[in-house]
């Protein structure tokens, strides 16, 4: 397995980490979780060392699976988690409203440390920007964190250019979360400039555009109830439909590389920038070496030209989340 650094911060990780959020929580019920933690065994084994999580994904029983899971690789390992989030008061099960107060931040560091069964958090994230507490008390706390030896680094997940200048300003920045794929390209324009300019890394989500871009489903697929597909835009049977088109450039262009899809699609991010670090998630062990055999898959700047010039004409169909999860976004 490749390592890459993530900006000018030496934070060392696997080229391509481990999203667990699906795991629990997310797309359909929860997986078995004695599995789970042997996948996320397995990924070690095999050289992941970079596993993503956050308190709202269950809640809480993510980070508890990824804690119980790396519990005999702590030190080989680099664990990113996330704040910013809190129950509903009219419904605990939802986890819509933001929450980044300064001691709210603090509650939920020694709440991660206890279920991640570690003693430092090596990425700290903010979840989504909060409009009602300044950037620069959130950066400030962080510091307070990492001067205290409970956080190592910061990041941002969905964060606006202006948010990240003023965060940076008070607390380097290690690395910002967005998605970020072939068919999610709008940090092109301004975070991914202004993030090489400042020396942060950038972490991918969605990397396979939730499954899509592995070429594993159509208009005819259904999701479980509770699958958050069901309630995404670009998730409807008539945007599958259109949307088709970007997977079948994708496949095209493996059949020729003796590649997958999802290989290609981690393939091109990789190829972007040296300090991109996608992190696809799966609850399979064979699409686990699938995504991972992605960094063996070499793409020409001729054919970075070519899957842009043919992306290019392909109007990828349907918002990206529903007008309220969009309005948390960008700031």
């Amino acid at each position: 397995m490749q390592k890459r650094k993530l900006g000018k911060s030496n934070l060392e990780v696997s080229a391509i980490g481990l999203g667990c959020m699906g795991m629990s929580f997310g797309y359909g019920p929860a997986a078995d979780k004695q599995e789970m933690i042997s996948l996320i065994r397995s990924a070690v084994e095999r050289g992941v060392t970079f596993f993503d999580t956050a308190e709202v994904y269950g809640p809480y029983t993510n980070e508890e699976l990824v804690g119980e899971g790396l519990a005999p690789f702590r030190g080989q390992v680099v664990i990113a988690t996330k704040f910013g989030f809190k129950p509903s008061p009219t419904d605990p099960s939802k986890w819509t409203e933001l929450d980044s107060r300064p001691e709210h931040i603090k509650e939920v560091a020694e709440a991660s440390l206890k279920r991640l069964k570690t003693d430092v958090i090596d990425l700290f994230y903010q979840h989504r920007v909060d409009p009602g507490v300044p950037i620069e008390d959130v950066a400030g706390v962080v510091k307070e964190l990492i001067r205290a030896g409970k956080v190592k680094h910061f990041g941002l997940s969905e964060a606006g250019v202006q948010t990240i200048r003023r965060a940076h300003a008070v607390q380097p920045v290690t690395a910002v979360q967005s998605e970020y794929s072939l068919w999610w390209r709008e940090p092109d324009a301004e975070v991914l400039p202004t993030l090489e300019e400042l020396g942060i890394g950038f972490v991918p989500f969605s990397p396979l555009g939730r499954g899509f871009l592995t070429g594993k489903m159509n208009e005819n697929t259904t999701f479980d109830s509770t699958d958050l597909r069901n309630t995404l835009p670009r998730f409807t049977p008539e945007a599958r439909k259109v949307n088709q088109a970007l997977v079948d450039l994708l496949g095209e262009i493996a059949k020729r590389k003796k590649a997958t899809p999802a290989q290609i699609a981690l393939a091109w991010l990789l190829a972007q920038k040296p300090w991109i670090v996608p992190i696809p998630g799966t609850t399979k062990l064979h699409r686990l070496d699938e995504n991972i055999g992605a960094v063996a898959v070499e793409l020409t700047p001729d054919d970075l030209r070519e899957v842009d010039a043919a992306a290019s004409k392909i109007a990828v169909h349907g918002a990206r989340y529903p007008e309220k999860l969009e309005q948390m976004t960008g700031r």
